[in-house]
């Protein structure tokens, strides 16, 4: 198949979130689509640039996370000719985030809140304080995976799921986090997974 699918464009909210964060997903798909017709899938491939971010140890895990979440809701794989094909992107960004800490300590002149004395009548309050911030930086990157799914036979796209995640530093615990973000980003898939039908 020649043709050459184009994601659609992504617009992304930036959020602010800590490593140990869950996944953000977002979705959207073709409503008149009846998905239960489907019982085959086949991978166009990763888009450009995906190869520079991913390893190819990374993008076989990620296939087959993905080709585990098809199975249970009954598709299978197949290397060409399926009723679906699936596309993946991913794409990572840079960010910084700032924490300002303030302490300090201080106290009351005149003012007060009780008496009617100097120093504890009505007048406005004064008083002295002494205080630091500090400001800290915390740079961390945001990765954002994509899934594209196209109807085989008009190429048409039909769903769409977007994972947004601060990337973990650890390639080990990236891995074995690996299938429950997946699952996270097929969990909107209009057909659910077999064992939840029961």
């Amino acid at each position: 198949m020649k043709t050459v699918f184009k994601l659609l464009p992504i617009l992304m909210i930036a959020v602010i979130m800590s490593a140990c964060s869950s996944i953000k997903v977002t979705t959207d798909y073709d409503k008149t689509v009846d998905f239960t017709q489907f019982k085959t899938f086949e991978y166009y491939g990763w888009a450009a640039e995906s190869d520079q971010l991913l390893n190819q140890l990374e993008r076989d895990r990620i296939e087959a996370a993905f080709g585990d979440e098809f199975k249970k809701r009954g598709l299978e794989y197949v290397e060409s000719g399926g009723d679906m094909i699936v596309t993946l992107y991913v794409m990572t960004q840079d960010k910084t985030q700032y924490n300002a800490t303030t302490t300090g300590m201080g106290y009351g002149g005149y003012g007060g809140y009780y008496g009617y004395g100097p120093g504890w009548g009505w007048g406005p309050g004064m008083g002295m304080s002494m205080s630091t911030t500090s400001v800290s930086e915390y740079n961390y990157t945001v990765g954002t995976l994509v899934i594209d799914i196209y109807h085989a036979g008009d190429e048409k796209l039909i769903w769409e799921s977007i994972g947004t995640k601060t990337v973990d530093d650890n390639p080990q615990t990236r891995e074995k986090n690996l299938p429950k973000n997946i699952a996270a980003i097929m969990a909107p898939y209009p057909v659910k997974p077999i064992e939840e039908k029961k």
